[in-house]
This record gives C-alpha cells, sequence and structure tokens, in this order.
C-alpha cells in the first residue's frame, strides 16, 4: 500500500465506520463505463457535497491489493451484476490536488512533482518495468502496464483546485492541462494504460474559448448532472431516513438544507450540513464560514450590468434566467453577470432549475451567507431591510399597518432599479425582500394557488413556529381594502386553512399609489 499508488480500503473503512449513506450506485455506474468509449468521467459539485467521499469509495472498491468485500457486501452495489466482475480488480492511480497543493515548497513546481511522487512508488512497485528514470507519468503508465498487464484506474480528487489556488497563473495552468492531455487523450496509448479515469472537483473542465480542455471526459455539473443526479448530494427519500433514524424534524431539515432540484430528481440536500444538524441535533449553517461569506462578496459584488439587480430578485423569492454556456469554467474569466451567476451555481450559492434555466437561493443555511454577504454600502436599503425584517414581521402579526406601509416605502427609495417598481411584480419582489429573515418561521410562496385564483404571497408557518399563516395581496394604482376584499371574494384563506391546518390567519393588503408614490396597508386578523 502507497500513497498515490492502489493506497489501499482504510479510508473508505473509516467512512463505514461512521454513518454512511449508501451512495455505492455510483459504483456500479463506473463499471459500465470500463473500457468503454465513456471512460472518463468528470463530476463536479459545490464544496461539501461529498466528493473525497466517492472519491475513496471508488478507490477501495477498485484497489487490487486489498479485498473490499467486507466494506461493500451489504451496499447497494453487491446486488449489481457489475459488482463481483470489477472489485479489487484493477491498479489505482489516487491524486488528492489539495494535498498537493499544501504540501508543495513551490506551486509552480507541482506538475512536476507529482509526476516524480507517482513515478518513484511505480519504480517501487514494480522495479523490472523499469520506470525510474522517466519523467513523464504517462509514458511511465504505459510501461507499467506492459509490464503488469493490468490497466490503471486514475482517480483525481479536487482535479480543479489548482485553477482556485493559482488562478492567475496561466502557464502553470496550462502545464497542468498538459499533464491531463497527456494521461487521457493519448489515443491508443491511453486505450493500453488507462481503464476508467474518475475526476471530482467544484468547477467542470476548464474551457478555452468554447473548447473543454479535455474533450473526451462525459461531464456531470451541479448545471447538468443528467444521470448521476441522485449522487449530487442526499435524496429526500434518504434524508427523511435519517430524520426517522435520529429523531429530527424533517421539516426543519428541508427548511435549513434542501432546495437543489435536477430533472431527473425533485429535491436535493446538503449532506454534510445534514449530517452535521444530526451530529450536533441544531439546525443552523455548517456549510458557511466567515471565509464563504467574504468570497460571495467579492462575486456578488463585481460590476457587471444588471448583476445586483439579478440578486435583489433572488433574495426577493424570485428565479434569474441564466446563460450557462459561456462560462470558461474559472474563476477570474467573467465577461457578463451569467458567467458571475453560473459560477455561485458551481459553488452551491445558487441552485439552478434545468427547466426554466434560471437561478435561485435554495435554502435558509445558503440565504444566511447573502444576508451575510449584502453589507456596505452598495447594497444600500436592501441591507437595512433585511436587518429590520424582524421588527416588520412582528408588526405585520401586530396589526400594525401604518409601520408596514412605511417599511415598503424606504425599500422603494433603494437605488435598485428592480425596486422602482412599476408593476405588481416589483412591488411582490420589495415585499418578499421586507420580509426576508420571516423564511426562518415561514415557507414563503408567491403566487399561491389557492381558492379561484392565485394569492400574490402565502406565508405558510412550519411546524416548529408558533407564527400565524398569512396572505398577502398586492395591488397597484388600487387600495388596500380592495386587496383584502379579493382575498375574501376568492377564497384565499380555504386554501390556507387547507395547508396550515390554522384558524390563526391574518390578511394583508398592500397597495401602491402611482400618482402619490405612497403605500398603503390594511391588516386583518381572522
Amino acid at each position: 500500500m502507497a500513497t498515490y499508488l492502489n493506497p489501499g480500503n482504510e479510508s473508505f473503512r473509516v467512512i463505514r465506520n461512521g454513518k454512511y449513506v449508501d451512495k455505492t450506485g455510483l459504483v456500479d455506474y463506473i463499471n459500465g463505463t470500463i473500457d468503454t468509449p465513456f471512460k472518463m468521467t468528470c463530476f463536479s459539485r459545490a464544496r461539501r457535497f461529498g466528493k473525497s467521499f466517492a472519491a475513496k469509495m471508488l478507490c477501495s472498491y477498485y484497489d487490487k491489493t486489498c479485498d473490499s468485500h467486507e466494506l461493500f457486501d451489504d451496499l447497494e452495489v453487491a446486488k449489481c451484476l457489475s459488482y463481483e466482475k470489477h472489485i479489487n480488480k484493477y491498479d489505482v492511480i489516487y491524486l488528492d490536488m489539495t494535498w498537493f497543493i499544501s504540501t508543495t515548497e513551490d506551486i509552480k513546481h507541482i506538475v512536476g512533482d507529482i509526476q516524480k511522487s507517482v513515478i518513484d512508488e511505480l519504480n517501487e512497485c514494480y522495479p523490472n518495468a523499469r520506470v525510474g528514470g522517466e519523467t513523464s507519468l504517462p509514458r511511465a503508465l504505459l510501461k507499467a502496464v506492459s509490464y503488469t498487464g493490468d490497466k490503471f484506474i486514475v482517480i483525481i480528487d479536487e482535479w480543479d483546485a489548482l485553477f482556485r489556488e493559482a488562478k492567475d497563473d496561466d502557464a502553470l495552468q496550462r502545464e497542468y492541462v498538459q499533464l491531463l492531455r497527456g494521461l487521457f487523450k493519448g489515443g491508443a496509448a491511453t486505450d493500453k494504460s488507462i481503464a476508467a479515469a474518475y475526476m471530482t472537483g467544484i468547477l467542470p473542465i476548464k474551457k478555452y474559448g468554447t473548447q473543454s480542455a479535455l474533450t473526451d471526459f462525459k461531464e456531470y455539473t451541479m448545471v447538468e448532472p443528467l444521470a448521476l443526479s441522485e449522487y449530487v448530494g442526499f435524496t429526500e427519500d434518504e434524508v427523511k431516513s435519517l430524520c426517522k433514524e435520529y429523531n429530527m424534524d424533517f421539516d426543519e431539515m428541508k427548511k435549513w438544507y434542501d432546495g437543489y432540484a435536477f430533472s431527473e430528481i425533485k429535491s436535493v440536500y446538503n449532506p454534510n450540513s445534514v449530517m452535521n444538524a444530526i451530529k450536533f441535533r441544531k439546525f443552523r449553517s455548517y456549510w458557511t464560514s466567515s471565509e464563504t461569506y467574504e468570497s460571495l462578496k467579492s462575486y456578488i459584488g463585481m460590476n457587471f450590468n444588471g448583476l445586483k439587480d439579478a440578486i435583489v430578485s433572488m433574495l426577493g423569492g424570485e428565479k434569474i434566467r441564466v446563460n450557462t454556456v459561456r462560462f470558461q469554467n474559472d474563476v477570474t474569466s467573467f465577461e457578463s453577470r451569467d458567467d458571475v451567476l453560473t459560477l455561485l451555481v458551481h459553488l452551491g450559492y445558487l441552485a439552478y432549475d434545468e427547466i426554466e434555466r434560471g437561478t435561485y437561493i435554495p435554502n435558509l443555511e445558503v440565504s444566511d451567507s447573502f444576508e451575510a454577504a449584502v453589507e456596505g454600502r452598495e447594497w444600500g436599503i436592501v441591507e437595512k431591510a433585511i436587518a429590520d425584517s424582524d421588527k416588520l414581521l412582528d408588526a405585520t402579526i401586530k396589526g400594525d399597518a401604518d409601520a408596514v406601509a412605511a417599511a415598503l416605502e424606504k425599500i422603494h427609495e433603494s437605488n435598485f432599479s428592480i425596486l422602482k417598481y412599476n408593476d405588481e411584480n416589483s412591488l411582490s419582489c420589495a415585499v418578499t425582500i421586507a420580509y426576508y429573515t420571516a423564511r426562518s418561521h415561514y415557507r414563503i410562496i408567491r403566487e399561491f394557488p389557492s381558492g379561484r385564483g392565485f394569492a400574490d404571497i402565502a406565508f405558510l408557518p412550519y411546524k416548529s413556529t408558533d407564527k400565524p399563516a398569512m396572505i398577502v395581496e398586492l395591488k397597484y394604482n388600487k387600495d388596500a381594502d380592495t386587496a383584502i376584499r379579493q382575498i375574501k371574494e376568492k377564497r384565499y384563506d380555504g386554501k390556507m386553512r387547507e395547508y396550515c391546518g390554522s384558524d390563526n390567519l391574518i390578511l394583508v393588503g398592500i397597495n401602491y399609489d402611482r400618482e402619490t408614490k405612497k403605500h398603503s396597508c390594511l391588516i386583518e386578523r381572522i
């Protein structure tokens, strides 16, 4: 057992010693790619979404120097036809790029260090293969296969770390890409030496212009995970099972950590956060840190036309249509607001709706990050509105209509064009921002199907809160009384009771008068 060549199964054994949610279906998927034209897989996901767990699992399964049956026999993959055919049958090369970066004396030499480190272990393990004089890892692997007769499976964890850590060193990045091309785009030589490759990281494969640097790889990303959607994070069934086993509130778990959705899987949770909530018996933000606040703040503060308005709209609960195709898959080549928003999807700060092609803020945990990042003079009234939103909710529940109208007046004074509204949709965005922190207590739904139409905004209280349900109806150039009357006439409150089972319901009517540029509000409690 070595560090890079056949690292054994101890890492996955440690994972199995804790609570393990079975994701070994991924093994069967990779088995199906071995020695096929689709043998190169790059599966990028946001940080803390289980990337390293998956890489260690694959190492343990394929490594021919150990017997991993006891670690896999009780898992899903053991039921698959491919299980026995491939378990512990390959030489494995495992590269953890973050480890190389953290231990190198000079990052500029890292590509040479990687090749030397692996070649030294190959030489030690297979001295008769005569790879000791080689400086090229692709040639060394070809020699080793000629000696052993066994192809390699190459697993690279955090493959894109170099693009993030040395983001301005284009020469080093190109040297690294050349190494990967030598390993994986060597034509007949690659087919002779590589049975399969699996790379995982945060970013998709770097583009140069419109062309991927490694065109032979099939990519699965936070934008388009395709057949690997269920392995991006925890599915809803998996989380429900965990909540039942550990007696945790599923509704709270969903509120905090759900929100990522794909066409194949409608509900995906951040696995690291779910497991931490179980471990510490507390729902809070585990995924973020002060470092991530600063990172997010730097991205959302970039000076691209329409970016800040897009962020404000998403704070107000909207989805923003985004072109994800032109993004160059790095952290420096930004040409538009869409590039920034696409990066935030890959980083996990935003979720992406494949059908509507729109981005949105997925859950309360990520909302906390945005709340922390929206600070400073450039965000003006938006930051103030978020800071005051607890007071606004309290005023609404107490029936203080004047305070609600005054709060919306402040929002309307914003410099953000999206909040200089001229229709009910813009007004709805402003109202949702004004009640931003209410999402800790409520599931907030815009255009809520109710009675004989759609209520503008519904506030459905979570089981863990004692807050009343609320319906907010908005009017433009009419009056607040008309809004309240519409709620009653269209029986929006009846549908709310179906959802909430609550007789404690607040009706809120809000109107904006274009002539006077004033808001009016009327509040009734049923």
